[in-house]
C-alpha cells in the first residue's frame, strides 16, 4: 500500500473518460504517461505539463469504461501508480474531453520566447544563450530583456522546424552548470513560441545580436564595460582582456577532446572549465582560467601554434 498521507483517488467524482494525473515528476515525458495508461485502453489525447509546477497531466481514453478500468485497478491495488518511482495520484476529470486550444505560445514559429528562471539579467550572457541554442541550428538573432521580474530572450531561427527542435529539447531543462557563474544554483528554461517572425535588432550589444548582419553598428553605451577600449603603444585599439579564451581550431586532422585541450592549456595555469562546440562548420572552445594573467599568457603562447606536429590542429 502507498504510505502517502493523501488519497490516491477521489471517489465522489462522476466518472469521465478523461483522467487527471497529479504529482508527476516534472521532467517525465508524454511517452511515459501513455505507457502507464496503455494497459487499460487506447489513449486519444493528452495535455501534459499543466499546473503551477508543471507536474499534472490530463489523459483522454477512447472509451469511458477504459478510464473506469484504470481508476478501479489502482484503487484496489496494493501497488500505487508510479512514474520514475514517484506515486501518481489519479482522479476523474471534470471535463469529458480534452480540447487543445492552442494559445499563441503553442503555435509553432521560427522565434522562441525563452524565460530563464532563477537568474538575474547579468548572470547569463548572450554568448551563453547563443552557444546553447545554436546546437540545434543557425541562430539569426537574439534579443534579451527583463519583464515581470524575470529574464527573457527572443531567439530567431531560420524556420519553425529548427525552433521546434530546440524547444522540444530544452523546454524545462537547465543551462549546463559549467556555463553559469558559480553563485547560480538553479537555472531552468521555460520556452514558448513568439508571435514575432523577424526581430528588429538595431545595434549589436550585450543585450541583442544580429548574426546575419556583421555590418550592424555596435551601440557603445549598451556594451558591457562602458570604459573606453584600451590603446596599445602603436595607437591601435586592443581587445579587452578576460579570464576566458575563445579558441578556434583549424586544420582538424586529429580529434581534439576536452582532455587534449586541458593538457595544452593547463601548462599556463589552472584551467577551471572547458566547453567545446561546433560553429559555422568549425570547432571552437571556451577555456576559463581563474585570472586574466594566466589567460593572457596562454593566448600569447598558443596563438597561431599547432597542437600536433605537421601543422595539424592550429
Amino acid at each position: 500500500m502507498s504510505t502517502s498521507s493523501q488519497p490516491q483517488f477521489r471517489y465522489t467524482q462522476t466518472p469521465s473518460k478523461v483522467l487527471h494525473l497529479r504529482n508527476l515528476p516534472w521532467e517525465c515525458t508524454e511517452e511515459e504517461i501513455v505507457e502507464l495508461c496503455r494497459p487499460f485502453g487506447k489513449i486519444v489525447n493528452t495535455k501534459c505539463n499543466v499546473g503551477a509546477n508543471r507536474n499534472q497531466t490530463f489523459v483522454e481514453f477512447v472509451d469511458l469504461n477504459q478510464a473506469i478500468s484504470m481508476v478501479s485497478y489502482y484503487a484496489s491495488s496494493s501497488e500505487p501508480a508510479q512514474v520514475r518511482g514517484k506515486t501518481v495520484y489519479i482522479q476523474y476529470s471534470n471535463r469529458h474531453e480534452i480540447v487543445n486550444n492552442k494559445s499563441p505560445g503553442d503555435t509553432p514559429g521560427n522565434v522562441l520566447l525563452v524565460t530563464i528562471e532563477g537568474v538575474e539579467a547579468n548572470d547569463v550572457i548572450i554568448e551563453t544563450i547563443h552557444l546553447v541554442f545554436s546546437a540545434f541550428g543557425f541562430v539569426h538573432k537574439i534579443a534579451t530583456f527583463e519583464k515581470a521580474a524575470s529574464f527573457q530572450a527572443l531567439i530567431q531561427f531560420t524556420d519553425a522546424e529548427t525552433a521546434s527542435s530546440a524547444r522540444d529539447a530544452l523546454d524545462g531543462r537547465s543551462i549546463p552548470r559549467y556555463l553559469l557563474p558559480d553563485h547560480v544554483t538553479s537555472c531552468h528554461l521555460r520556452i514558448s513560441y513568439s508571435a514575432n517572425t523577424d526581430l528588429n535588432i538595431k545595434f549589436q550589444s550585450h543585450r541583442s545580436r544580429d548574426y546575419t548582419n556583421p555590418y550592424l553598428p555596435v551601440n557603445p553605451t549598451a556594451m558591457e564595460g562602458l570604459m573606453q577600449p584600451a590603446v596599445g603603444p602603436d595607437g591601435k585599439k586592443q581587445e579587452p582582456q578576460s579570464n576566458v579564451l575563445l579558441a578556434s581550431i583549424e586544420n582538424m586532422q586529429y580529434a581534439v577532446t576536452v582532455d587534449v585541450l586541458h593538457t595544452v592549456f593547463s601548462a599556463f595555469g589552472a584551467v577551471q572549465k572547458i566547453a567545446i562546440f561546433e560553429k559555422n562548420g568549425g570547432t571552437q572552445a571556451l577555456i576559463q582560467y581563474p585570472d586574466v594573467t594566466s589567460a593572457a599568457v596562454a593566448k600569447e603562447s598558443l596563438e597561431g601554434h599547432c597542437i600536433y606536429d605537421g601543422g595539424y590542429c592550429l
